[in-house]
């Protein structure tokens, strides 16, 4: 059985954690298809954004197949962390836009999983949290480090070090999640996303990254260069032109 449901929607997915009966643990058959799926967007331009979500309603991700984990060796497990943290900073590295739409309870590498998409839509109902110390561990797949720079190092502290879970409303005034909503506000931001230039989309989205931990001038600079790399673009042409002729662009990646 696949780990992934994939519904094509022309220049964006919709990947469906396929494992509602765990409540969309993660194991290591779904990691490792995680890994070959955003590859497979990395490499392929045609899909521009990816909506991430999980089966059912009463999880997104709830953390780590603790079954599964009852089975490994102390190697097995830093290995398998090993893995998760390089498969969720290539979420980061791509070109590709990925939009979680946390469905459900979000707990410990579900949070983790969340915090390395560009955007977080959440229902209303959900929750998410960073509950490692609740079982004797901390966060292991990048939460330490990526929460304080969402959040601060305060408020992130406060999260890790009580383990207690957030609802909707207190991840978005937090700055967790971007907004309240459903899987179709979730699809509908993906979609507006698609409808401008890809390869300007991409040049900010990494300037935005690779530049929020620089010195100001420094991040100037990088801006600079990845607004270079859309100087020579057809799309910067056709926007342009579309522009003048009081019309929507068409563009092409180009």
């Amino acid at each position: 059985m696949s780990e992934f449901i994939i519904t094509s929607h022309g220049p964006f997915e919709q990947w469906t954690i396929n494992g509602e009966a765990r409540r969309n643990a993660l194991s290591r058959a779904m990691v490792m298809e995680l890994e070959a799926n955003v590859a497979r967007v990395s490499a392929d331009r045609s899909v521009r954004v990816v909506v991430l979500t999980g089966a059912g309603d009463k999880a997104f991700c709830a953390g780590a197949d603790l079954k599964e984990r009852t089975t490994m060796s102390p190697p097995e497990v830093s290995a398998f962390l090993s893995s998760m943290r390089k498969i969720f900073r290539s979420l980061e590295l791509s070109d590709c836009v990925f939009i979680a739409f946390l469905n459900g309870a979000a707990f410990g590498g579900g949070t983790e999983l969340s915090l390395c998409c560009d955007l977080r839509v959440i229902a209303a109902s959900a929750e998410m949290g960073l509950t490692e110390v609740k079982l004797g561990i901390i966060p292991g797949a990048g939460g330490t480090q990526r929460l304080p720079r969402l959040v601060g190092k305060g408020v992130a502290k406060e999260l890790i070090l009580t383990g207690r879970r957030v609802p909707a409303a207190e991840a978005v005034s937090l700055g967790l999640a971007n907004r309240v909503g459903t899987l179709e506000d979730a699809l509908t931001l993906a979609k507006s996303i698609c409808e401008n230039a890809p390869i300007a989309v991409s040049a900010a989205k990494h300037a935005i990254d690779e530049g929020a931990h620089l010195e100001l001038d420094a991040a100037l600079l990088l801006e600079q260069e990845k607004y270079a790399l859309t100087l020579g673009t057809e799309d910067r042409l056709e926007g342009l032109k579309a522009f003048a002729e009081k019309r929507t662009p068409v563009y092409k990646g180009r």
